[in-house]
């Protein structure tokens, strides 16, 4: 589908795009994180805007293509307490629909001796870099019917990557028996173990 321009629906003034220069005048990506967590403004909208499975950002129906456009709002997300997805400004927030994370985890790699004492990074669609441990864990949830995991990483604040197929491969073939003895198997990262199944 054709790319769209994104803006606020006509019950807002302030459209996103503007709102973002406002914020990162230099359009960079780099640097800093805007502090969403301390943003609350009353105004609110739903312009349509969607996050698929495989890591794509939608709105009205058409694939949102300018890469620099979707890492400019994937800074500004945040998840609040009750599961909602929003970019937050200092003036609105807008809904994002989820299909299913906000981010998929598209490369892993090792640092440091294999074992408790590793560090796990993982590089997400959008070049965020989270590194697996206490504040950032692994999490797999199994599909009750099927039986097939699916794992994800925490990114930042309560946003998570879903790791993609070949990633849970790698990290498959990294895993070790549990601590405990247990017949459960899984990763180090940062002194913190992290089951990814069991060994039956």
């Amino acid at each position: 589908m054709a790319e769209q321009n994104v803006n606020s629906s006509a019950t807002t003034t302030i459209s996103l795009e503007e709102t973002l220069k406002a914020i990162l005048p230099d359009g960079k990506v780099e640097g800093k994180l805007p502090p969403v967590h301390l943003w609350n403004p009353d105004r609110t909208a739903d312009i349509d805007m969607e996050i698929r499975a495989d890591g794509s950002w939608w709105h009205e129906g058409g694939r949102i293509n300018r890469e620099k456009l979707v890492k400019l709002f994937s800074r500004i997300l945040r998840q609040d307490p009750d599961g909602k997805i929003w970019l937050v400004t200092p003036y609105e927030k807008v809904i994002v629909h989820v299909e299913d994370a906000p981010f998929t985890a598209v490369r892993v790699e090792r640092a440091g001796e294999p074992g408790p004492q590793q560090t796990l990074a993982f590089v997400t669609n959008l070049g965020d870099v989270t590194l697996a441990g206490p504040d950032a864990p692994l999490r797999i949830e199994t599909d009750p019917e099927t039986g097939e995991p699916s794992p994800y990483v925490l990114v930042r604040g309560q946003l998570e990557a879903k790791l993609t197929r070949p990633v849970f491969y790698e990290l498959a073939e990294l895993a070790e028996p549990a601590p405990d003895g247990s017949d459960t198997f899984g990763v180090w990262s940062q002194g913190s173990f992290f089951p990814l199944g069991s060994a039956g």
